[in-house]
């Protein structure tokens, strides 16, 4: 239980769950390069967010590129809940692309 705020703190998955209104974060403290610094803050001024606003969307995005096995067991969720896709498309798609090469 984390002091004061009722959340339960799962070390594993760093999930808080009190209310699904309440957004739970970590403070940290990083050092960055003086450049990466300047134009972080110049883009979070450009794009009216706060500095963790634009720190926490970056590494998101970074995170996520770099976890190609998170997205691939999320379409497989995805399917096993939804079944397959309609093939319809695939088929129709093929046979024309292949209309078109010369053999």
């Amino acid at each position: 239980m984390i002091p004061g705020n009722g959340c339960v703190y799962n070390q594993k998955v760093l999930d808080c769950i009190a209310d699904k209104r309440h957004t739970f974060s970590m403070k940290t403290a990083i050092s960055l390069p003086k450049d990466v610094f300047e134009k972080a803050e110049r883009l979070a001024i450009r794009a009216g967010k706060s500095r963790s606003q634009i720190y926490s969307e970056a590494l998101r995005e970074y995170v996520a590129r770099h976890s190609p096995d998170e997205i691939t067991e999320a379409l497989d969720r995805i399917i096993e809940e939804n079944g397959q896709p309609e093939e319809r498309f695939v088929t129709v798609a093929s046979k024309k692309t292949l209309a078109l090469v010369e053999w």
